[in-house]
């Protein structure tokens, strides 16, 4: 049992929620959807369409930690809500899907980095650099979750004012692309049904930007207050981000112009090309590199949890739910995810092109989660006035949140039929597993 001295804070607990969802993405990913949208209309919309639908999300994900908090929240709404296989399954799913993500996001980091020092590197070198991001902050975390909170909070202030300083290009006019202030008439001759297919395609590289923030579940008890401040902490989270989204949109789209937008992968580093000159391009992209870190703390320091959960019911050996006695860092699961993450790097070179494959895994996760609110809604009636977090708008809000999901998952099974069949193959396999697993167990 954790003192209020070993728990997080509103503005930690807020931070983590930041960290979480602002990885790499906005840095990047902006190019994809301009060049999936066949209009600015498209384009913009699909970054509104997703912050709406992520505070739709943060909302719901709100109530079910406020009416569940539990350390591993995410895994145990699954195992709680529906069958023992679907919680395995998906959150192994998810497990994989975060630490590709994670590993991914290291290696852009390096990449970066790797840009202020001469020489020639490959990706092994920019792989062997990201290995060492990992087990820098594997060892930060061993020490115990004040420790990396603090170091999240400081690398999290570095990324926000990041993203000032790219909000602050607004103030150059000067520096305007000509063409942004004609191309809005690009869409006018786009039919509805063309439009709408634009968006759904536009919303895969939108929907990975503004991912991660439900996994801030997964500290139910280790926020202090969790009634209040897990409520608190993910929406202020989420508000944050859909203002400096929508901005950090607003000044590439200003200062590079909306087609050239979408032959650029190192968005950021034109924008800033452009108003600093090459040397404070380059020191950006050292800041670059340390707001990364903070995302792969992020990541390090949640899904340990959902693999303890995972071994606290069995679903995993008893092994991952083990817990230091001095410092409560799951020790052995936090091994285990780090290991996961430096074998995965090595594949994570081609990580554009898993993105589709990982946006409709997720899809199985959101919809699934999000669903349970229904089940928690029934089954805590008697939490109802006691304090906890109840949304408004119930239940227009989650039934927004799913649909919006199921839309992003049809839009990639059209644009991409190989990703869907692989996500669905993979579930199937971890299904088929667990039933393996609990055979042996039963015999």
């Amino acid at each position: 049992m954790q003192t209020n001295n070993n728990k997080l804070n509103l503005f930690s607990f807020t931070m983590i929620v930041v960290g979480l969802v602002i990885g790499m993405g906005i840095f990047r990913t902006a190019a994809t959807s301009a060049k999936d949208a066949i209009a600015p209309s498209v384009y913009f919309s699909a970054w509104i369409v997703g912050g709406l639908v992520a505070l739709c999300g943060a909302l719901t994900y709100a109530e079910i930690g406020s009416r569940y908090p539990v350390t591993g929240g995410y895994y145990k709404v699954f195992a709680k809500a529906y069958h023992p296989s679907i919680a395995f399954a998906i959150n192994c799913l998810i497990l994989v899907s975060n630490a590709a993500s994670l590993s991914g996001v290291a290696l852009i980091g390096s990449g970066y980095l790797l840009k202020l020092i001469p020489g020639e590197w490959n990706d092994i070198h920019k792989a062997l650099v990201s290995c060492m991001a990992i087990i820098i902050f594997y060892l930060i975390n061993l020490r115990g979750l004040k420790m990396s909170s603090a170091a999240q909070n400081i690398l999290m202030t570095i990324k926000i004012l990041m993203i000032v300083v790219l909000i602050g290009a607004l103030l150059f006019p000067d520096k305007y692309a000509v063409v942004s202030s004609v191309q809005p008439q690009a869409g006018e001759s786009v039919s509805p049904l063309d439009w709408i297919k634009s968006l759904g395609v536009s919303l895969i590289a939108v929907s990975f930007t503004y991912g991660g923030y439900q996994q801030t579940i997964n500290f139910g008890q280790e926020v202090n207050h969790p009634n209040k401040n897990i409520p608190k902490g993910i929406f202020m989270g989420i508000a944050i981000i859909i203002v400096l989204y929508l901005l950090v949109n607003l000044s590439y789209y200003k200062l590079i112009g909306f087609e050239q937008m979408k032959g650029e992968r190192e968005i950021a580093y034109v924008v800033m090309d452009k108003i600093f000159g090459t040397t404070g391009a380059t020191v950006f992209s050292a800041f670059l590199f340390l707001g990364v870190l903070a995302y792969v703390n992020g990541l390090l320091m949640s899904n340990p949890r959902v693999m303890y959960a995972m071994g606290e019911d069995g679903s995993l050996p008893k092994m991952f739910a083990k817990q230091n006695e001095k410092t409560n860092v799951l020790t052995f699961s936090l091994t285990v995810f780090a290991a996961i993450c430096i074998i995965i790097l090595f594949f994570a070179q081609e990580f554009e092109k898993i993105l589709s494959f990982t946006i409709f895994l997720d899809c199985f996760g959101m919809v699934l989660s999000s669903a349970t609110i229904f089940w928690f809604r029934k089954k805590t009636k008697h939490l109802d006035g006691t304090g906890i977090y109840k949304m408004k708008l119930f239940p227009l809000l989650p039934i927004i949140f799913m649909s919006a999901y199921l839309f992003v998952g049809t839009s990639i099974a059209i644009s991409d039929p190989s990703a869907a069949v692989t996500g669905v193959g993979v579930l199937a396999a971890f299904v088929a597993i667990y039933f393996l697993l609990h055979r042996k167990k039963s015999v």
